[in-house]
């Protein structure tokens, strides 16, 4: 199985509550066709253009790099009808009161080409769209969540919250994440050999990147790792936080999960998450997914409370493989950032899930492809879909 040959492979388009904000205000609203660029990217890019700050432009969600994007974005500003720049273009489709915020998104559509199958895995695949119509799967976080997560050493964020201020900027500075482009990689390596030279430090480290300002102040207070850490770009903070939040939520909710899948012998997959493998299902028979779907499981953090036993217990193992207190989850060394706070649903059920197309693959010789279609809410994973679209459909 082969995602993302080509951009085109890779189309998502948000949904949005355009309305919201009223139709009247000083913010222009702008529809944004992107390919092969962040949203960060080619939000700098409108600032540019319109001659405002960064701060004056707003995505209330970002899009994948290697996709072809539809998105939006409101500008404190009079705008043009239409503005276009190195692979994007924007055009004006009304103004709102307010700027577009997370809480006006309604979900993503996404039209997927998968490509490098057997024919037999193609038709496996449209058996398997019916399977994840109605039964969905577990709606774990999937791998891109876990950009600053570092092959044999772990999360930055874990560090933080076990107050390990050195370890926290040491896989922050020199620890090789696997999000990291390969410049990054290089730079690392050169770091780690030279860790605690924070003058020749500053000198290899990219331009531009926080890592200079967090060096410039370990140039200046070598062991004040506490303040060091404070100073990585307010914006990652609580991402790094969250990244690890969300391997734990993955952990407790694959031990919550996998009892009710072995009481009725129901046949188990498994898929490989960084260093785990997490229970994965190809149907659920009715009740149970009746009353699956109805649960959500609370984001682990300190003040963490529990209605379900068996919810508490999970965490508790989960906990405990980590050499982690529930009251640890709280990042006690930051002054800007913690643990956020929020419940997420047990299952993810796309709607409107289906395969657009099944033929011989334009890309690969002798191979085939499917084009597939589904929505889903904010904060779902369209590649976790796929995973559970290649699932051999009898289990």
């Amino acid at each position: 199985m082969r995602i993302k040959t080509i951009p085109e492979d890779f189309v998502v388009e948000e949904l949005v509550d355009l309305a919201g904000g009223g139709s009247q205000g000083p913010f222009s609203v702008y529809r944004v066709v992107k390919r092969q660029r962040t949203t960060m990217e080619v939000q700098q890019s409108l600032a540019t253009a319109l001659g405002v700050p960064l701060s004056a432009v707003q995505f209330p969600g970002l899009k994948d790099r290697e996709a072809v994007a539809t998105q939006y974005a409101t500008v404190r500003a009079n705008g043009p009808e239409r503005l276009a720049g190195d692979e994007y273009s924007a055009t004006l489709v009304g103004h709102r009161a307010t700027p577009l915020a997370p809480a006006d998104l309604r979900g993503n559509h996404f039209v997927m080409t998968v490509r490098d199958l057997t024919p037999s895995e193609a038709d496996d695949w449209r058996r398997q769209a019916q399977n994840v119509a109605q039964s969905g799967l577990p709606n774990y976080f999937d791998l891109q969540r876990f950009g600053s997560y570092v092959p044999g050493e772990g999360f930055i964020g874990k560090r933080i919250l076990q107050r390990d201020e050195e370890g926290a900027l040491k896989l922050y500075l020199a620890g090789e994440a696997i999000g990291d482009p390969l410049p990054v990689r290089i730079y690392k390596q050169y770091a780690i050999q030279h860790w605690g030279d924070w003058g020749d430090l500053i000198n290899q480290a990219p331009r531009p990147s926080n890592y200079r300002s967090v060096l410039a102040y370990l140039r200046d207070h070598p062991t004040d790792y506490r303040r060091a850490v404070n100073l990585i770009t307010p914006r990652l903070l609580p991402l790094l936080l969250a990244a690890y939040q969300s391997y734990l939520w993955n952990l407790m909710t694959s031990r919550y999960l996998l009892p009710h899948l072995e009481k009725i012998r129901l046949p188990v997959q498994w898929m490989e998450s960084l260093d785990r493998r997490l229970p994965m299902y190809v149907t659920l028979p009715e009740p149970l997914l009746s009353r699956l779907r109805q649960i959500s499981l609370p984001l682990p953090e300190a003040r963490t409370s529990f209605e379900d036993p068996a919810v508490a217990e999970a965490l508790q193992a989960v906990l405990k493989e980590e050499d982690l207190q529930l009251s640890e989850l709280k990042a006690r060394v930051l002054k800007r950032a913690y643990l956020p706070r929020g419940r997420r649903t047990l299952l993810l059920i796309p709607r409107e899930c289906r395969i657009l197309s099944q033929g011989p693959d334009d890309k690969y010789a002798h191979r085939s492809k499917v084009q597939v279609s589904f929505i889903l809410p904010p904060g779902s994973y369209a590649t976790l879909v796929l995973k559970a679209l290649g699932l051999p459909p009898g289990g």
